[in-house]
């Protein structure tokens, strides 16, 4: 699956400097500045570097290896799977946010593969059974949400969400490691139940952030997730706003669950 993200974002790579003869940042950006939008080109650099990042950051149809790697260590995947490595693809985009702007169709695309990821991610999630994969698939979701901001030009919010995802996901994560090292390794939430009263401080800091997570105010998923449906309804379309607004419940919906169950 990498590779084939990876390969695309090489091309994307080369593309670059053929254009530009360098991969400097700063060189790039002056140079691509007095572009007009529209360029074949830029679309077709943009669109593979997205590719790039769709398997780097788990988009459709990439994202099949992330629910795989949950066989790491809890904190492992606190770590990369909340906070570091997966979210690289939305920082790349943002990174790169002039080159989008000069390519709407990408953005276009950018957005709904990000909404589509988003909702399919959030049904899958809402079926699993193993608490580290209902916490994968969410992650999916979410990072759906990320490259949904991005489509619609919402660079800051997507990046908010980057970081407000990476503190209550990582506490979502090192919460249900407490939950499998008290279960003995038990990682089916079905063969769990009244945990709460045995385990009161995971049981208080895993109900926090399964609020933030599912934007209920005054947390910091609430100002996140709203300022990213906002943008969406506001630039983007009617559509993606709705389809972000039925993931979020559906987020709701399995993360309580997943706590109800556990």
């Amino acid at each position: 699956v990498n590779r084939i993200g990876d390969f695309a974002f090489m091309l994307g790579m080369f593309l670059i400097f053929r254009e530009f003869g360098s991969l400097t940042f700063s060189t790039v950006m002056d140079s691509a500045s007095s572009l007009a939008p529209g360029n074949s080109t830029m679309f077709w650099i943009t669109l593979l570097l997205f590719i790039g990042a769709t398997g780097k950051s788990a988009q459709i149809p990439l994202f099949v290896w992330l629910p795989d790697a949950m066989a790491g260590l809890t904190p492992v995947s606190a770590l990369i799977h909340a906070a570091t490595m997966v979210t690289a693809g939305v920082y790349m985009v943002a990174r790169n946010s002039l080159l989008y702007a000069l390519a709407p169709d990408t953005m276009m695309i950018v957005a709904v593969i990000g909404a589509l990821t988003a909702i399919v991610a959030a049904s899958i999630g809402l079926a699993q059974n193993d608490i580290k994969k209902v916490l994968a698939y969410s992650t999916v979701s979410q990072l759906g949400y990320m490259f949904l901001a991005m489509g619609v030009g919402a660079f800051t919010a997507g990046i908010f969400h980057v970081m407000t995802h990476a503190f209550f996901k990582a506490c979502l994560f090192l919460g249900s490691g407490s939950v499998i090292h008290a279960m003995h390794e038990e990682q089916d939430i079905r063969k769990m139940g009244g945990l709460g009263t045995v385990m009161p401080k995971t049981y208080y800091t895993f109900l926090i952030s399964s609020f933030a997570i599912a934007g209920f105010p005054p947390l910091s998923g609430f100002f996140s997730k709203d300022e990213i449906l906002w943008s969406a309804f506001s630039q983007g379309s009617v559509l993606l706003w709705a389809v972000g607004a039925l993931a979020a419940l559906m987020t709701a919906f399995y993360m309580f669950r997943m706590v109800t169950l556990t």
